[in-house]
């Protein structure tokens, strides 16, 4: 039980805040007051919680809206980030003021459990992590959509190069956008390497249908796969500076079989490396939402549903 605390409703544009403060044995004070989430509003609550002598803290986690209210208090108070699932309020009684004394009261009561958030620095690498995949993962796109543009116009050329993406590769893309007539002389300048063993089978692989439509198009998706590249080498600069005080535990990582660099940077930002937040392996293998659920009623299991599943 807590002598003084406090619970937040929270939502994009204001935040309900309730606090709860008395002797345990006594009927408790309550005081509720409402704040706007902009930075003033914020500091305001945070005085105000000051104010009253209240430190503990307990919210929901509704979406983003509690990372501001999140980074503002953390330095003054210690906050339970609760599910949201776990804390719902009895139906018919859900409003706002509510919601805030319901979180407060079960707060008090210590019936919260408390959500693992990882510190400002591990924070930051999460978003530059999570940020690199969604890039690498456009960038994928725009290969694919190329290639799709390729076979569209009949140029078979995936069919002789493991790598349209290559150097060589790249140099007969630009010549397609560029309308050229590639012949087997020109090839000679563009084919590299092993290409150059295949520079038949590469001619007639580059005699298609090639129309001003796909040359057009071909030219948007390589100049914004250009761009992504770039955008890849810039934040992965940034990244090797943010890593470098953790460069001990990447190299652990990295020595797990089909971890490479990259997915050990993904590890760590996402747990930290701070495994003492977690009792156990177990604990970690459910908050990596890697452990199956149960339901069971009356002796029986009952499999969940997969949505990805192929329904015939």
């Amino acid at each position: 039980m807590r002598v003084c605390c406090a619970g937040l409703d929270v939502h994009q544009a204001m935040v309900v805040a309730c606090i709860i403060k008395g002797p345990l044995e006594c009927k408790p004070k309550v005081e509720i007051r409402e704040f706007s989430t902009v930075l003033s509003g914020l500091l305001a609550l945070q005085d105000w919680l000051s104010q009253e002598g209240c430190t503990d803290v307990a919210m929901e986690s509704t979406g983003v809206y509690w990372k501001p209210i999140h980074n503002i208090l953390e330095s003054t108070c210690d906050i339970t980030l609760g599910n949201a699932r776990h804390i719902k309020n009895l139906p018919g009684r859900k409003t706002d003021v509510n919601d805030a004394r319901w979180i407060a009261e079960l707060h008090r009561s210590g019936l919260i459990q408390k959500s693992f958030v990882a510190p400002l620095a591990i924070r930051e690498l999460r978003d530059l992590t999570r940020y690199r995949k969604k890039l690498k993962g456009y960038e994928t796109s725009e290969r694919n959509r190329i290639l799709k543009i390729l076979e569209d116009a009949n140029i078979k050329i995936s069919t002789y190069m493991s790598d349209v993406f290559g150097v060589s590769g790249r140099l007969m893309l630009n010549a397609l956008i560029d309308s050229e007539v590639i012949e087997a002389s020109h090839l000679a300048e563009l084919a590299k390497r092993q290409l150059r063993a295949k520079i038949p089978e590469l001619t007639q692989a580059l005699n298609g249908r090639v129309t001003k439509h796909h040359r057009s198009i071909m030219k948007r998706s390589f100049d914004h796969l250009t761009f992504l590249e770039q955008q890849i080498a810039e934040i992965e600069l940034d990244m090797e500076q943010y890593f470098a005080p953790y460069q001990n535990e990447i190299e652990l990582l990295d020595t797990i079989p089909g971890v490479g660099v990259h997915v050990a940077q993904s590890i760590l930002a996402e747990i930290g490396v701070d495994m003492s937040v977690f009792p156990s392996e177990a604990h970690i293998s459910s908050w990596a939402g890697l452990s199956p659920g149960n339901n069971e009623s009356a002796g029986k299991k009952k499999v969940p549903e997969r949505p990805w599943a192929i329904k015939l």
